[in-house]
């Protein structure tokens, strides 16, 4: 092992000795990254990350499909842990949920009208199909005859029309409001109250909705321009109050569904008992039902190796060791649709008028020099190879590799260049003016730089503690805004609502399947985080969903410009690609990890009664 690792493992033990006697009477939540994925932590032996870190896990080690032999019993119920030390939210509707845990979870009874292909286009094979009239910027959706709800209620095309009518309406207090959404004709008058309905929205006959854009792209393919993906139930929510329906018990206690299970029991935070849902469009699932619980991190893997869970959603890379060698173990890989960040808060968002406000000149992280030279010390790659056994690596931009047509894999991105970092910061006169090591800012004052950063587990732990000693070590003084890691739920919070007392945040974004940036980057979406926003960027992004961009060599383009654009001003820097793991216990037959793919959940069986010990 090269001395720098050596040194590097030795920091961060010592380090870890500190914050376990500063946190020693605290819970230690997982973090998790977004709305629609989570970030990993898990517990780790010393000098286990000293042996794989000379011999990385590869992408070889892997399969998507589980090929487990047996005779099936019949029915049975899968026992799932869902790897989280936070309790999950348990908002359970696609137009009001947040994160990727409620995502997890409503998979397996999900409201999806569209199928999707390997390269995450609409295909004719789901619910719905979709046909797009470039010209006149129209799109028809048409549903199957026959599809019912798990209540036994038909789907009607007014079960497609009821989301947009709840996030678009003037209460509507989630997220999803934004410049795709405000493409329908209509949806910001309906927005601002000055219609009762949506105007681009016309029910054709029972089985067709028509819908008018503003324009129409590539996007919309994958389900962009303001096109919706999911139904929701109106006989059930149409009657809820849009400002109520978060804590109904439409959302909260009894979800109807379209999906192969449906609910059953749900313990808020901590567990989701499923059945199977008779009115399956596609048939009768094989499984008598499927349960849910919330698992530690620190004790993922163990109740994996005893039978307890049949798989784990959300398990951590950084435990991979302690899988990888279980007999009762398949484990899937794939690359994820992710990547996570540093992001640097430079305004705020204005919730009254649905619009993000930059305020560079006076945002204490206001010069992109000093962003671009944070980015630069950080000593990503060795993380990578300590704590993550190489399923993780350093991100050159905002749009993970799985995109082949837009990811630029010719970007430069930020590479650990600590002389780097120094000489920006020298130029830019930020320097150290009274000999304590530290720089102070242009001006000569105390630069004190706050990060908030989500709680985890020790890996979690001691990675934010090296990246902490990486910007030191450039002479920058970064400390933990509420004096340590933040739990999850309460991160999200405090980010989203632009608490005065962040500086820095490290999240990570699930994209979907969607690679259009709009929703995280433009001056309208709540997600836009840094608050960042100009002329040029929107002009980008208007360009990379524009009708021109039905040619394809535009777009990729647009996105390679966007790319380094965003590089450039650096209100957010990419940090980690990462591959997805999935243990999966040798009783569970039929599975497929892949991307381009028709496994349904109706397909899993089980060649045992308890999951294989």
């Amino acid at each position: 092992m090269n001395k720098k690792l050596l040194a590097l493992l030795a920091l961060l033990l010592t380090m870890m000795l500190v914050l376990a006697a500063c946190n020693s009477d605290e819970d230690t939540s997982k973090p998790a990254d977004e709305p629609d994925k989570t970030e990993d932590g898990g517990e780790k032996e010393d000098d286990g990350a000293e042996e794989n870190a000379e011999e990385p896990a590869s992408d070889d080690l892997f399969s998507v499909v589980l090929d487990n032999e047996g005779e099936a019993i019949k029915g049975g119920t899968l026992q799932v842990a869902l790897v989280n030390d936070s309790p999950f939210q348990g908002i359970f509707s696609y137009t009001l949920y947040e994160d990727a845990y409620d995502s997890e979870i409503m998979a397996y009874s999900s409201n999806v009208l569209f199928d999707t292909d390997g390269d995450f286009l609409i295909s004719d094979g789901g619910i719905a199909t979709l046909d797009v009239d470039e010209a006149s910027n129209k799109a028809t959706i048409k549903i199957q005859d026959g599809v019912k709800w798990s209540d036994g209620e038909p789907l009607k095309i007014e079960d497609l029309i009821q989301p947009y009518l709840i996030i678009g309406h003037p209460d509507y207090a989630g997220v999803r409001y934004d410049s795709d959404f405000q493409n329908i004709v209509g949806a910001v008058e309906y927005h601002d109250g000055k219609a009762d309905t949506i105007s681009g929205l016309k029910k054709v006959d029972e089985t067709t909705l028509e819908i008018s854009f503003n324009k129409v792209s590539p996007a919309i393919y994958s389900g962009g321009d303001g096109l919706w993906f999911y139904a929701e139930p109106s006989h059930i929510v149409k009657d809820i109050p849009v400002a109520e329906l978060l804590e109904s018990d439409a959302v909260r206690k009894n979800p109807v569904t379209l999906g192969a299970f449906k609910f059953d029991k749900i313990v808020p935070g901590e567990t989701v008992q499923f059945v199977r849902n008779d009115n399956y469009w596609k048939g009768q699932a094989k499984l008598d039902g499927v349960v849910i619980k919330t698992v530690p991190t620190a004790s993922a893997a163990k109740a994996l190796e005893t039978g307890e869970y049949d798989l784990a959603l959300s398990f951590p890379t950084s435990a991979y060791e302690n899988v990888k060698d279980l007999e009762n173990i398949s484990l899937l890989g794939r690359q994820e649709l992710y990547y996570s960040y540093v992001g640097f808060k430079l305004g705020k968002y204005d919730y009254d008028a649905s619009v993000a406000i930059t305020n560079e000149e006076e945002a204490k992280m206001g010069d992109k020099v000093l962003r671009q030279a944070m980015g630069y010390a950080l000593d990503i790659e060795q993380v990578n190879e300590v704590f993550y056994f190489d399923l993780r690596e350093r991100a050159n931009s905002l749009i993970p590799p799985v995109f082949k047509s837009f990811h630029d894999a010719s970007i430069e991105g930020y590479n650990y260049d600590p002389e780097k970092a120094k000489k920006l910061l020298d130029d830019a006169g930020y320097k150290d003016t009274d000999g304590d090591g530290l720089r102070e800012d242009p001006k000569g004052e105390k630069l004190s730089i706050k990060l908030a950063a989500m709680a985890g587990d020790e890996t979690q732990e001691q990675v934010i503690s090296y990246y902490l000693q990486n910007w030191d070590e450039v002479g920058l003084d970064v400390q933990l805004a509420t004096g340590r890691l933040i739990e999850f739920n309460t991160f999200y919070d405090k980010v989203q609502a632009d608490d005065p007392e962040i500086d820095v945040f490290m999240g990570a974004w699930g994209t979907g399947t969607n690679p259009s940036p709009a929703g995280l980057y433009s001056k309208t979406a709540v997600y836009n985080f840094s608050r960042y926003t100009s002329e040029d960027l929107e002009g980008l992004l208007t360009a990379i969903d524009s009708p021109e961009a039905i040619d394809g060599e535009f777009r990729a383009k647009k996105f390679r410009e966007w790319q380094e654009y965003m590089q450039d001003v650096s209100a957010v820097i990419p940090m980690q690609f990462r591959y997805e793991l999935l243990p999966i216990n040798n009783r569970v037959k039929n599975w497929d990890f892949g991307y381009d793919t028709d496994f349904d959940y109706i397909d899993i069986e089980l060649v045992a009664d308890t999951p294989v010990k």
